[in-house]
Protein backbone atom coordinates (compact mmCIF):
# COMPACT_ATOMS: atom_id res chain seq x y z
CA UNK A 1 0.00 0.00 0.00
CA UNK A 2 2.75 2.63 0.90
CA UNK A 3 4.21 1.38 -2.34
CA UNK A 4 1.00 2.48 -4.26
CA UNK A 5 0.63 5.45 -2.79
CA UNK A 6 4.19 6.26 -3.66
CA UNK A 7 3.72 5.70 -7.08
CA UNK A 8 1.05 7.80 -7.30
CA UNK A 9 2.07 10.34 -6.21
CA UNK A 10 5.20 10.33 -8.31
CA UNK A 11 2.67 10.29 -11.25
CA UNK A 12 1.11 13.22 -9.90
CA UNK A 13 4.17 15.36 -9.85
CA UNK A 14 5.04 14.56 -13.21
CA UNK A 15 1.60 15.03 -14.26
CA UNK A 16 1.89 18.61 -13.10
CA UNK A 17 5.32 19.13 -14.46
CA UNK A 18 4.13 18.48 -17.93
CA UNK A 19 0.84 20.37 -17.64
CA UNK A 20 3.29 23.74 -16.78
CA UNK A 21 5.91 22.83 -19.17
CA UNK A 22 2.81 22.49 -21.90
CA UNK A 23 1.26 25.87 -20.66
CA UNK A 24 4.71 27.95 -20.74
CA UNK A 25 5.26 26.07 -24.59
CA UNK A 26 1.17 27.69 -25.34
CA UNK A 27 2.55 31.15 -23.67
CA UNK A 28 5.11 30.96 -26.22
CA UNK A 29 4.08 31.01 -29.39
CA UNK A 30 1.34 33.51 -28.47
CA UNK A 31 1.48 37.63 -29.94
CA UNK A 32 4.25 38.47 -28.56
CA UNK A 33 6.34 36.06 -30.57
CA UNK A 34 7.73 36.46 -33.89
CA UNK A 35 5.76 35.01 -36.57
CA UNK A 36 8.02 32.79 -38.77
CA UNK A 37 9.08 35.37 -41.91
CA UNK A 38 7.47 33.66 -45.19
CA UNK A 39 10.11 32.76 -47.93
CA UNK A 40 9.88 32.94 -51.60
CA UNK A 41 10.15 29.40 -53.58
CA UNK A 42 13.30 29.11 -55.73
CA UNK A 43 11.67 26.35 -57.33
CA UNK A 44 10.54 27.81 -60.71
CA UNK A 45 10.99 31.79 -61.57
CA UNK A 46 8.42 34.33 -60.68
CA UNK A 47 8.03 36.81 -64.29
CA UNK A 48 7.85 40.01 -62.88
CA UNK A 49 7.23 43.34 -64.81
CA UNK A 50 9.46 46.44 -64.52
CA UNK A 51 7.12 47.77 -61.56
CA UNK A 52 7.36 44.62 -59.53
CA UNK A 53 4.13 43.12 -60.50
CA UNK A 54 3.55 39.58 -60.94
CA UNK A 55 3.54 39.10 -64.86
CA UNK A 56 2.38 36.60 -67.18
CA UNK A 57 4.86 33.82 -67.16
CA UNK A 58 2.85 31.29 -69.79
CA UNK A 59 4.94 30.98 -72.79
CA UNK A 60 3.79 30.70 -76.60
CA UNK A 61 2.26 32.61 -79.87
CA UNK A 62 -1.38 33.29 -80.49
CA UNK A 63 -1.00 33.65 -84.39
CA UNK A 64 0.83 33.27 -87.84
CA UNK A 65 4.08 35.15 -88.37
CA UNK A 66 4.99 36.76 -91.19
CA UNK A 67 6.33 33.44 -93.70
CA UNK A 68 5.41 31.02 -90.12
CA UNK A 69 2.76 28.97 -89.36
CA UNK A 70 1.91 27.87 -85.83
CA UNK A 71 3.07 24.10 -85.59
CA UNK A 72 0.42 21.56 -84.09
CA UNK A 73 2.65 18.69 -84.58
CA UNK A 74 3.46 15.90 -81.38
CA UNK A 75 6.95 17.92 -80.59
CA UNK A 76 6.09 20.56 -77.27
CA UNK A 77 8.57 22.62 -77.45
CA UNK A 78 10.44 23.69 -74.19
CA UNK A 79 8.62 26.38 -72.61
CA UNK A 80 10.53 29.54 -72.51
CA UNK A 81 11.29 31.48 -68.82
CA UNK A 82 10.25 34.75 -69.75
CA UNK A 83 10.81 37.21 -67.20
CA UNK A 84 8.54 40.38 -69.06
CA UNK A 85 5.13 41.20 -68.35
CA UNK A 86 2.07 41.84 -71.20
CA UNK A 87 3.37 45.70 -71.36
CA UNK A 88 6.28 47.67 -70.06
CA UNK A 89 6.06 51.31 -69.37
CA UNK A 90 8.92 53.54 -69.79
CA UNK A 91 10.24 56.08 -67.54
CA UNK A 92 8.26 58.39 -69.98
CA UNK A 93 4.98 56.99 -68.57
CA UNK A 94 4.97 55.69 -72.20
CA UNK A 95 3.87 51.76 -72.52
CA UNK A 96 4.66 49.04 -74.97
CA UNK A 97 3.31 45.62 -75.53
CA UNK A 98 5.12 42.81 -75.50
CA UNK A 99 5.90 40.64 -78.87
CA UNK A 100 3.04 38.16 -79.61
CA UNK A 101 3.75 35.27 -82.22
CA UNK A 102 1.44 36.63 -84.80
CA UNK A 103 3.49 39.70 -84.62
CA UNK A 104 7.30 37.98 -85.11
CA UNK A 105 9.09 35.96 -87.47
CA UNK A 106 11.84 33.34 -86.89
CA UNK A 107 14.77 32.40 -88.39
CA UNK A 108 17.99 30.35 -87.83
CA UNK A 109 21.28 32.21 -88.79
CA UNK A 110 24.36 30.67 -90.11
CA UNK A 111 26.70 27.92 -88.28
CA UNK A 112 29.56 29.50 -86.96
CA UNK A 113 31.61 26.86 -85.71
CA UNK A 114 34.61 26.82 -82.75
CA UNK A 115 36.32 24.96 -79.88
CA UNK A 116 33.82 21.48 -81.01
CA UNK A 117 30.50 23.79 -80.60
CA UNK A 118 28.23 24.09 -83.54
CA UNK A 119 26.75 27.85 -82.71
CA UNK A 120 23.69 29.32 -84.34
CA UNK A 121 21.78 32.31 -83.86
CA UNK A 122 17.95 32.07 -83.58
CA UNK A 123 16.49 35.34 -84.25
CA UNK A 124 13.01 36.97 -83.93
CA UNK A 125 11.97 39.87 -86.23
CA UNK A 126 9.38 42.19 -85.50
CA UNK A 127 6.68 41.94 -88.38
CA UNK A 128 4.45 44.36 -87.06
CA UNK A 129 3.62 48.12 -87.48
CA UNK A 130 4.41 48.75 -83.91
CA UNK A 131 6.99 48.35 -81.20
CA UNK A 132 6.79 45.75 -79.02
CA UNK A 133 9.06 44.06 -76.24
CA UNK A 134 11.43 40.32 -75.67
CA UNK A 135 12.75 39.41 -72.41
CA UNK A 136 14.06 36.07 -71.46
CA UNK A 137 14.30 32.68 -73.12
CA UNK A 138 12.93 31.06 -76.29
CA UNK A 139 11.64 28.05 -76.15
CA UNK A 140 13.31 25.34 -78.87
CA UNK A 141 12.88 21.86 -80.16
CA UNK A 142 14.11 20.08 -82.90
CA UNK A 143 11.33 17.68 -84.73
CA UNK A 144 11.49 15.45 -87.41
CA UNK A 145 9.08 15.34 -91.11
CA UNK A 146 6.10 13.68 -88.83
CA UNK A 147 6.29 16.89 -86.82
CA UNK A 148 7.41 14.57 -83.52
CA UNK A 149 10.32 16.02 -81.34
CA UNK A 150 14.06 14.65 -82.34
CA UNK A 151 16.26 14.95 -78.80
CA UNK A 152 15.92 16.65 -75.74
CA UNK A 153 14.38 20.00 -75.07
CA UNK A 154 17.31 22.52 -75.24
CA UNK A 155 18.88 23.17 -71.62
CA UNK A 156 18.90 27.34 -70.55
CA UNK A 157 22.67 28.55 -70.30
CA UNK A 158 23.06 31.29 -67.59
CA UNK A 159 22.11 34.70 -67.86
CA UNK A 160 20.54 37.94 -66.62
CA UNK A 161 17.61 38.54 -68.82
CA UNK A 162 16.68 42.56 -70.13
CA UNK A 163 13.84 44.11 -71.61
CA UNK A 164 14.52 44.17 -75.45
CA UNK A 165 12.27 47.03 -77.27
CA UNK A 166 11.87 46.07 -80.90
CA UNK A 167 10.48 48.73 -83.38
CA UNK A 168 9.37 47.43 -86.73
CA UNK A 169 11.41 45.32 -88.64
CA UNK A 170 14.09 45.23 -85.48
CA UNK A 171 15.99 41.83 -84.31
CA UNK A 172 17.04 39.97 -81.56
CA UNK A 173 18.05 36.94 -81.20
CA UNK A 174 19.18 33.67 -78.72
CA UNK A 175 22.70 31.43 -79.25
CA UNK A 176 21.32 27.50 -79.71
CA UNK A 177 24.35 25.27 -80.08
CA UNK A 178 25.36 21.64 -79.05
CA UNK A 179 28.73 19.69 -79.08
CA UNK A 180 29.62 18.48 -82.27
CA UNK A 181 28.66 14.94 -82.58
CA UNK A 182 32.11 13.45 -84.45
CA UNK A 183 33.99 14.81 -81.75
CA UNK A 184 31.63 13.77 -78.54
CA UNK A 185 30.53 10.40 -80.61
CA UNK A 186 26.78 11.48 -79.18
CA UNK A 187 24.28 9.78 -81.53
CA UNK A 188 22.84 12.10 -84.09
CA UNK A 189 19.65 13.10 -86.20
CA UNK A 190 19.01 15.12 -88.97
CA UNK A 191 15.75 17.58 -88.14
CA UNK A 192 13.65 18.88 -90.54
CA UNK A 193 12.76 21.96 -88.58
CA UNK A 194 13.32 23.72 -85.25
CA UNK A 195 10.45 25.10 -83.42
CA UNK A 196 10.92 28.31 -81.54
CA UNK A 197 8.41 30.04 -79.08
CA UNK A 198 8.91 33.54 -77.92
CA UNK A 199 8.94 34.31 -74.38
CA UNK A 200 5.33 34.54 -72.68
CA UNK A 201 3.80 32.89 -75.62
CA UNK A 202 2.67 29.41 -76.01
CA UNK A 203 2.55 28.44 -79.53
CA UNK A 204 5.76 27.95 -81.41
CA UNK A 205 6.94 29.10 -84.69
CA UNK A 206 8.49 26.60 -87.64
CA UNK A 207 11.98 27.39 -89.12
CA UNK A 208 13.01 24.90 -91.69
CA UNK A 209 16.89 23.18 -90.36
CA UNK A 210 19.19 22.93 -92.75
CA UNK A 211 22.05 23.05 -89.95
CA UNK A 212 22.53 19.25 -90.47
CA UNK A 213 22.78 16.66 -87.70
CA UNK A 214 22.31 17.46 -84.65
CA UNK A 215 22.90 15.36 -81.29
CA UNK A 216 20.04 13.16 -79.84
CA UNK A 217 21.06 10.79 -77.23
CA UNK A 218 24.96 9.95 -75.29
CA UNK A 219 27.60 12.14 -74.77
CA UNK A 220 27.10 15.70 -74.43
CA UNK A 221 23.61 15.15 -76.76
CA UNK A 222 22.04 17.94 -74.99
CA UNK A 223 21.82 21.63 -77.24
CA UNK A 224 21.63 25.01 -75.11
CA UNK A 225 19.86 28.14 -75.50
CA UNK A 226 21.23 31.14 -74.39
CA UNK A 227 19.01 34.30 -73.13
CA UNK A 228 17.79 36.93 -75.69
CA UNK A 229 19.98 39.79 -76.76
CA UNK A 230 19.11 42.85 -79.31
CA UNK A 231 20.48 42.26 -83.26
CA UNK A 232 20.65 39.12 -85.33
CA UNK A 233 23.63 37.59 -83.42
CA UNK A 234 25.98 38.28 -86.56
Amino acid sequence: MVQTSRTFRTAVVLASASAALGLLTACGSGEGADAPEAVAGTAAPMATDGDGETADSSASPDGDAAGETPTSGSAKPAEPSGSGADSTRSAGGTTTERCHTSELRASVGPNHPGAGQENFSVVFTNTSGHTCTLRGYPGAAFTDADGKQVGSDPERTSGSPGTITLKPGADAWAGLSFSNPEISGAKTATPASLLVTPPNERDPLTVDWKGGEVPVSGNASKAKVSVLAPGSGE
